[in-house]
């Protein structure tokens, strides 16, 4: 980002990213709200502390299943949804959360991914679907194939998962790709493995679901709203 700061507390739309993700989720009522932070880590614990959130650590940076296995101890005995929201995908409606939620619960599954199709998908994790239009898997652009790289449907990193599953299954994650990460979407393919059931809601909401990375990215995103 080219910046001191720590990405989430770039402003969209004249108010830091971070604050508009925790928003989102203030207003679907949850019984609390963990927010994982790392790098720069002090910045963000005095930016959230007028927020009524806790505060999660990974201090190092081993990719999104290390990041959601460092709030195993806020859930203990819980044993009803998680929803994992992105702190710089700000632009989520509580009317898409609400589908989601409502489409989770309505095909029984164990999880949930929010997708969309992009005419540009380079970045994003791709949606990998077996013979009959079900998940197979989620891949990553870097570990992609140039095949897998031509499909559109992207993983927009937005899930509601069971609790007490993913947190059976977060610790079997293994880091062998092309970052050397543990994935969160791998977290799926175990589901899929023991025939828990993987559902996927496609938004047409393409805006929503848009993050950033660097500050052209940013300033493409503030120009758009």
């Amino acid at each position: 980002m080219e910046s001191d700061l720590p990405k989430v507390l770039h402003a969209i739309n004249g108010k830091p990213m971070i604050n508009q993700v925790i928003n989102i989720g203030e207003k679907l009522n949850p019984k609390k709200i963990v927010v994982v932070i790392g790098y720069k880590y002090k910045l963000l614990e005095n930016h959230l502390k007028s927020h009524n959130v806790e505060l999660a650590y990974q201090l190092y940076q081993k990719g999104t299943g290390h990041a959601v296995i460092q709030t195993k101890s806020f859930f203990e005995n819980y044993k009803g949804n998680i929803l994992i929201l992105s702190g710089d995908v700000p632009l989520l409606t509580k009317s898409t959360l609400e589908e989601l939620y409502n489409h989770h619960i309505q095909n029984q599954a164990y999880a949930t991914v929010l997708t969309a199709e992009l005419e540009d998908a380079t970045g994003y994790g791709r949606i990998i679907k077996n013979s009959i239009g079900n998940l197979k898997k989620i891949v990553e652009h870097k570990d992609a194939t140039y095949e897998e790289k031509k499909i559109n449907e992207i993983n927009s990193g937005i899930y509601i998962f069971n609790a007490e599953y993913l947190f059976a299954e977060l610790p079997k994650l293994n880091n062998k790709n092309n970052q050397n990460e543990y994935y969160l979407p791998d977290v799926l393919v175990h589901f899929l493995n023991q025939n828990k059931k993987v559902s996927l809601l496609k938004t047409k909401k393409n805006i929503e679901i848009q993050g950033v990375n660097n500050k052209q990215q940013l300033q493409k995103l503030n120009e758009k709203i």
